[in-house]
């Protein structure tokens, strides 16, 4: 082989990899993604629960999620089905129940203070989560 060619070679193994790091990432897992913030004061009552819900719990509560994998087993373990892992699907909670656990976390889940979720979003969400019970 000639010196230019192994030269040639030699470049492209250096910077084969380079040309990878410049790609664009793929997208981010839905988990990973929060979904957007629903617009208007955070401290007023009546606010849609359910984007409540995907924004402010979704990192750990939608597909995916470390808290919905985590759920999964303990379902399973009841002999509930796996789909009920999703807080969505579930019709077991109460309202009262997503309150105690927001606040004082369970597991896993840290407690999430006023700051991370205000009182009046928290009520959105229970009343999304517990479908009025």
């Amino acid at each position: 082989m000639t010196r230019m060619k192994t030269i040639v070679a030699c470049a492209a193994l250096i910077l084969g990899p380079a040309g990878l790091v410049l790609a664009d990432p793929p997208p981010a897992p839905p988990y990973q993604m929060r979904s957007p913030a629903p617009a208007g004061d955070r401290l007023a009552p009546g606010r849609d629960g359910q984007a409540l819900f995907e924004n402010h719990c979704g990192y750990c509560h939608l597909t995916y999620g470390m808290g919905t994998n985590l759920l999964v087993k303990q379902r399973l373990a009841v002999g509930a089905s796996p789909a009920t892992a999703l807080l969505a699907n579930r019709d077991d909670l109460t309202a009262a129940y997503v309150h105690a656990v927001v606040r004082m976390g369970k597991g896993a889940m840290p407690p999430q203070t006023r700051v991370d979720v205000t009182d009046a979003e928290l009520d959105s969400v229970a009343a999304y989560l517990g479908r009025g019970k």
